[in-house]
């Protein structure tokens, strides 16, 4: 590469240019206006902080723990689905990233890898993204060959009855190569996906994935498993009361990557709703917008117990295999630990809501002045 990448944006521009155009657009694109898309960014610009001063930064510690497990820092991996279309190695070169960056990797159901081959890279902490499909003894089998290869938690994606209209997918009429297949679904007949008139993926997910997904169908899978349940794609008070009468481990606050319903808030501008109502009794996460350490720092301050990035992984990934994921990994963490030093803040718990102040509170304080 003639220029050296110094943030995690650089690497989708230079994807750009190494990816085809087919399998770029599917990865960075939203759904219809892409109005979302664009707020995930621009809602952490309108954050301010409110940093403090001649506090001892001489050591800071990014450590935390999440669900039990200790990880070197509050940023974690994304389901991100068909990364052998960024890079022949694909989840097995993020499995590997991840781990050597000491923290969290989910897996996509919709992997071109499965998830004996990704536990076989070696020792890692792993969660499992889950769609449940019509089929629920797919989803029985799916979960206990997860659970068999060591994954530590379930996160069931909640957003997807449908699946939101991606315009570029329609018109690339997007399908995964033939070459690929998904392969945690490879002996059950379910692993292709047809070319068809419009987006492959649509089609496929009409025709497989369960619409009839409900609050009850949490409970059931907590019949069937003992890891913990992440339910993923939670915006509201309303969703977040009703996770905690279903019992799950925890909540995280996503709209998909902005790839499902369009005009829905940025997942940093509904945090804060969902960890009041979460009130402290299982930990919220974040996934969509986040770009920089200082994102990182939004979002703990607003109550995330950590974040999730998927975009930022996949691009590296395209551009530079493992080590671009690796890469990518340690600037984030580098920003997020020198944001936090400015910010006088040494620990991840002293990280707290004074340290932010949103566009709603400026507001309000310009209005009395």
């Amino acid at each position: 590469m003639s220029t050296e990448i110094v943030n995690v944006c650089e690497y989708e521009e230079a994807a750009k240019y190494k990816l085809p155009k087919m399998v770029f657009d599917y990865y960075a694109s939203g759904a219809e206006d892409q109005w979302t898309l664009k707020e995930n960014r621009e809602a952490f610009e309108r954050i301010r902080f409110r940093p403090r001063i001649l506090i001892d930064v001489t050591s800071v510690d990014l450590t935390t723990t999440v669900l039990g497990f200790k990880i070197s820092m509050p940023i974690m991996v994304a389901p991100t689905a068909m990364q052998r279309m960024a890079h022949p190695e694909g989840e097995l070169a993020t499995a590997r990233a991840a781990a050597a960056a000491g923290t969290i990797m989910t897996l996509s159901s919709w992997a071109t890898s499965s998830v004996e081959e990704v536990a076989s890279v070696g020792p890692g902490i792993r969660f499992f993204q889950l769609y449940v499909y019509k089929d629920r003894n797919v989803v029985a089998q799916l979960v206990r060959r997860a659970e068999g290869a060591g994954f530590k938690a379930i996160a069931l994606t909640v957003d997807t009855p449908r699946l939101g209209r991606r315009e570029s997918d329609i018109k690339n009429r997007f399908a995964l190569p033939p070459h690929l297949t998904l392969k945690n679904f490879e002996g059950l007949d379910l692993g292709h996906m047809e070319k068809t008139s419009d987006s492959g993926l649509a089609s496929y997910v009409a025709g497989q994935i369960d619409r009839s997904l409900s609050w009850k169908d949490v409970k059931w899978l907590q019949t069937i498993t003992k890891l913990p349940i992440l339910v993923k794609g939670v915006m509201t008070a309303e969703d977040t009361k009703l996770a905690l009468q279903a019992g799950v481990a925890g909540i995280i606050v996503s709209n998909h990557g902005a790839r499902q319903l369009d005009y829905v808030p940025a997942t940093i501008s509904a945090l804060e709703e969902v960890v009041q109502a979460a009130s402290g009794r299982v930990p919220v996460f974040l996934d969509g917008g986040v770009r920089r350490g200082t994102d990182v720092l939004k979002a703990l301050a607003l109550g995330a117990a950590g974040i999730f990035i998927g975009r930022p992984v996949v691009f590296a990934l395209a551009c530079e295999g493992e080590a671009g994921v690796k890469k990518a990994l340690k600037m984030l963490r580098d920003e997020f630990e020198l944001a936090m030093a400015l910010a006088g803040c040494t620990k991840v718990k002293d990280i707290n809501r004074s340290h932010v102040q949103t566009e709603s509170e400026r507001l309000a304080v310009s209005s009395r002045l």
